[in-house]
């Protein structure tokens, strides 16, 4: 630890620190009056920690503009990144860092008060205003962010160095002058001993399309991690396209190296800029930027060698510049204007949010809806629901109309008009399910914002239908179709309550073909489900079955065969065993899950049996293989021996190629879907 959390005043450590005022504590009515009690006109921003306001503090004997950045009780982040970002920004102090002028730390509120940047996020300008960034101001914004990230990694004061850990252009924020400023401190991580080529070892954290590979397959992290994110902020002033840039199929960097080795480096210039870029300051320019994007850290240039060489890069473009007998033409523009650029449009995305159909061959499914590229905006075609009416149509949730209760919180049945969608009596008109978050629920705002997101723009036979949502403060409800015979697991197991008649061995395979397509579906569209099992399996009044809970839902990686990194969730006994051990997720974790859920459909026995010392469902089958002698002694004994054993056996083979351990080896989930369709024909 850098500094106790109770001392309220912090002095930088060491002469080298940009002596300034130090870190302040704030009391609670201070904040309250800054931000007129957190008047939502002042909100001048938000993010994964919470919303950020604008106001004016008490600054030594000064008073200043301030940005307010406030915990959001139901973020995902918390103590641990505030903290992290407190002790860090007390340490340190540069032109180039964003300055922390305070912090609130008050029962359960968690505040952080910055400096105010005007001018917003690097991110902003190339992405989402668009504005008419000049290629001189671009190289100023880079080689400011260069001097910070060089501070950081040597000049520091402390011996070790910082790695800041999620270097990228929306970290980089704007001082009114356009000087850059390194900001977002809470992944930031104490470095090794003064050696740069040396680690340290960490869970992998920071975002997709800036993380260093190196780090990424081994945990490893250096100084170097953030050379190599530098180098993608690098490409994405020069071709303002995103690291995740949904119009790429592999990625930024791996597209801008692809184009330079085909010889094609002025396809990915902003067409912006085109003409205003030295061919030699553009040459140059792309060397340090392939250099820091070296697979290999050890070839990577240190921040005072990037620095150097982006200084002498804007020192060729000023020569250049200088040169020039017409003001608004270049002899790079000369040339290359007689070439045929491709347009350079740029969706305006977020990085965790990109969900854009990647399927190889012909689906068995129509699409019918796209599944956005920003998953914060809910679909505009759902219904939003009043609490009032909610509360009234299930007579104030009572507990006769109770359907089941989840982590999530409670399900409750009513009806609506079934064109309208308003709230009707018991009885008339169309019935729908209403779930309702516990506020005492260990899930929250996050997940049910991805059920809202995920379902809202998703459309399959096999997917639950989402018909709308309420959010009335402090209220988060969701409105589904009624899927009348509940969950699968309820005639898999006799330890449910309300245990139903077991299911013929025609009518499992079907649910299980109708799984199969839902999670082709969601593949396609790159979404990894992350919980698959009997109890998220809903089927409606002809036993068709239909994917539900979407709360752990997240984008896949961009390749097939990679994967991403996060934290572990899911339930126990389906999670894929890489995914526990490793957090890497990939396509290939939802078909473990698949295989464990077919096992439960062929034994009748869940995939943890806790009644039998806890026992492994997978462990146990797979010493069984396919001796179908052994086979008849685990098939569900509710079957009475009615079933094919060939085509039994096949979808036992099945299941235990999907549970088999390294993920390469199991089939995706349409190869899964042929299989069983080619069993169904042959065995109805």
């Amino acid at each position: 630890m850098f500094f106790a959390r109770d001392v309220k005043e912090f002095e930088p450590s060491t002469s080298s620190i940009q002596r300034s005022q130090p870190c302040r504590h704030f009391e609670f009515s201070e904040i309250l009056i800054a931000t007129e009690n957190f008047d939502e006109s002042l909100v001048i921003g938000s993010g994964g920690f919470g919303k950020v306001y604008k106001g004016n503090v008490i600054y030594g004997s000064s008073l200043v503009v301030a940005a307010i950045k406030r915990l959001d009780s139901m973020s995902n982040q918390g103590a641990t990144e505030f903290w992290a970002e407190v002790e860090m920004l007390s340490m340190l102090r540069h032109f180039n860092l964003v300055s922390l002028f305070g912090y609130c730390n008050h029962e359960k509120e968690m505040i952080l008060v910055y400096e105010y940047m005007p001018n917003g996020t690097l991110d902003d300008h190339l992405h989402k205003l668009c504005s008419p960034l000049s290629w001189l101001q671009r190289l100023n914004i880079c080689i400011g962010a260069g001097r910070g990230l060089h501070y950081l990694h040597t000049g520091t004061g402390i011996d070790s160095g910082v790695i800041h850990r999620d270097v990228k252009s929306s970290n980089i924020l704007l001082h009114e002058s356009w000087a850059a400023k390194i900001a977002d401190f809470g992944l930031s991580k104490v470095g090794p001993t003064n050696q740069p080529s040396t680690y340290v070892n960490t869970h992998v954290k920071g975002t997709f399309g800036y993380l260093d590979p190196n780090y990424y397959a081994t945990g490893k992290l250096t100084r170097k991690s953030d050379v190599y994110a530098f180098g993608v902020v690098l490409l994405e002033v020069l071709c303002r396209k995103r690291a995740t840039d949904r119009s790429l199929d592999e990625g930024l960097v791996t597209w801008v190296q692809d184009s330079i080795k085909e010889g094609n480096l002025k396809q990915i210039i902003d067409s912006d800029i085109r003409g205003e870029i030295s061919p030699k300051c553009l040459k140059e320019y792309v060397k340090i930027t392939e250099r820091c994007l070296h697979n290999s850290p050890k070839q990577r240039p240190a921040m005072a060698e990037v620095l150097f060489s982006l200084e002498s890069v804007l020192a060729l473009q000023v020569k250049f510049n200088n040169s020039l007998q017409f003001a608004h033409r270049t002899i790079f523009s000369r040339m290359v204007n007689l070439l045929p650029f491709s347009s350079n449009e740029e969706n305006s995305v977020h990085r965790d949010s990109n969900l854009s159909s990647n399927s190889k061959g012909n689906n068995i499914f129509q699409v019918v809806n796209e599944v956005p590229a920003d998953f914060r905006r809910p679909n505009p075609s759902l219904n939003v629901f009043k609490f009032a009416d909610l509360e009234k149509a299930t007579r104030k949730f009572s507990l006769d109309l109770l359907l089941g209760e989840g982590g999530f919180g409670k399900v409750f049945l009513c009806w609506v008009e079934p064109n309208t969608l308003a709230p009707s009596k018991q009885g008339v008109g169309v019935a729908v399910a209403v779930k309702r978050l516990d506020h005492e629920s260990l899930q929250g705002h996050a997940e049910w914002m991805a059920e809202v997101n995920f379902l809202g723009y998703m459309a399959h036979p096999n997917i639950i239908k989402l018909l709308g949502y309420c959010m009335d403060e402090p209220e988060r409800l969701l409105v589904y179709e009624y899927m009348p015979n509940k969950s699968l697991d309820r005639f898999l197991f006799t330890d449910t309550p309300n245990t139903a008649v077991p299911l013929s061995w025609r009518t499992r395979l079907l649910i299980m073909i109708g799984v199969a397509r839902g999670l082709t579906y969601l593949h396609s569209a790159n979404v990894i489900y992350r919980d698959l099992k009997p109890a998220n399996i809903l089927l409606d009044g002809d036993f068709n079955a239909k994917l539900a809970d979407f709360g752990l839902a997240r984008r896949g990686p961009e390749t097939e065969g990679t994967h991403v990194s996060t934290c572990v969730v899911g339930t126990y006994g389906y999670a894929a065993p890489e995914y526990v051990q490793t957090g890497r997720l990939n396509i290939k974790s939802d078909v473990y899950g698949f295989g464990v859920v077919m096992l439960e459909s062929i034994t009748g026995q869940r995939a943890i049996d806790r009644n039998n010392q806890p026992q492994n469902l997978v462990e146990c089958v797979t010493q069984i293989k396919s001796d179908k002698r052994k086979l008849k002694k685990i098939m569900d004994p509710r079957l009475e021996d009615k079933y094919p054993l060939k085509g039994t056996s096949e979808c036992f083979e099945l299941a235990l190629r999907c549970v088999v351990h390294n993920p390469k080896d199991r089939p995706s989930s349409e190869q899964v879907l042929q299989s069983l369709e080619q069993i169904h024909a042959l065995y109805k």
